[in-house]
């Protein structure tokens, strides 16, 4: 299992790390990573591997079983061997607009209360889809509202439970399609706001800003119909 650094501090752009297996495919698992697996919509990491003089592109990372994280090589010229301590680097400013664009979409499902039925990050924009039957009449309204949130300099933390108290808090989860990582014995929620004036709370695995103005201001784009009661939101940096 890789220990994944990043869910304790999504703000770590550097760590040492050892190589714990090496895949038929020259793909890369580290005992400890900084480097976020493709999941829940947002991409994996991107960034480079040094060991010596060495250094080794990672294009691209993915969950593999029994919690290793998959880092993939951009080329064979150079990959470090079974044992070797590395250090690795994550391109850090394709990270930091995930973290915007995700805890956009946090405060995204506040605005529009509906089940969220999917959702997709990128380092320009992110959308959720809604099981929304009816369209939008209030667009600008909503946008509005969701740049106050943004505005508001609220905090965002992390807490763990069981497995256990989240299926007697059913209420929690917000996705109808994806449903929150269970059987590990626990679970991540990712609080927006605090005890007092909580925003929103919801089981998360992903990684976030630490505060909602670093966000920065944002746009809605286009509102698609998908399938009969399904409508897609799109969100746009306005920077």
């Amino acid at each position: 299992m890789t220990i994944p650094l990043y869910l304790k501090d999504s703000y770590l752009k550097s760590c040492s790390g050892e190589v714990i297996e090496i895949d038929e495919d020259k793909s890369i698992v580290l005992n400890q990573s900084i480097f976020y697996p493709t999941s829940g919509g947002q991409p994996g990491d991107n960034g480079v591997l040094l060991c010596g003089d060495n250094r080794c592109e990672i294009i691209s990372t993915r969950k593999g079983e029994n919690g290793k994280i998959i880092l993939v090589p951009a080329n064979h010229e150079y990959v470090p061997k079974l044992g070797d301590n590395v250090e690795q680097i994550i391109n850090w400013e394709t990270r930091y607009k995930h973290m915007r664009v995700h805890s956009a979409l946090h405060l995204l499902s506040v605005v529009i209360p509906l089940p969220v039925t999917g959702g997709s990050i990128t380092d320009e924009k992110g959308r959720l889809d809604f099981n929304m039957p009816d369209a939008l009449s209030n667009k600008e309204d909503l946008e509005f509202q969701l740049n106050e949130l943004i505005s508001g300099q609220y905090k965002i933390t992390q807490s763990w439970i069981t497995d256990k108290e989240l299926l007697a808090q059913p209420g929690l989860v917000k996705t109808m399609s994806v449903q929150p990582p269970i059987g590990s014995g626990k679970v991540r929620l990712v609080r927006i706001g605090s005890d007092a004036n909580q925003i929103d709370l919801q089981p998360c695995g992903g990684t976030h800003v630490a505060n909602t103005s670093e966000i920065g201001s944002m746009r809605f784009g286009k509102i698609e119909k998908k399938g009969k009661q399904n409508r897609r939101v799109n969100i746009h940096f306005t920077d």
